[in-house]
């Protein structure tokens, strides 16, 4: 008992948030799209070999 509450909510939740459609702001999302592919938000730093983390790679070398 008492599931019936807790359905209709949840049920209610659903249906909003399948029917919301909120404006949709096309100059921000062009300002981002044009960010991507400026290469702006690119992470330049150097990284580790994956090689070096990579413990199959050092049981075939005969490293173990």
């Amino acid at each position: 008992m008492g599931r019936g509450r807790a359905k209709a909510k949840q049920t209610k939740v659903a249906r909003q948030l399948k029917y919301y459609t909120p404006d949709t702001d096309l100059s921000a999302l062009e300002r981002e799209l044009h960010r991507e592919s400026s290469g702006a938000d690119r992470d330049d730093t150097p990284r580790p070999d994956e090689d070096d983390y990579d413990e199959y790679g050092k049981w075939a070398a005969g490293e173990r």
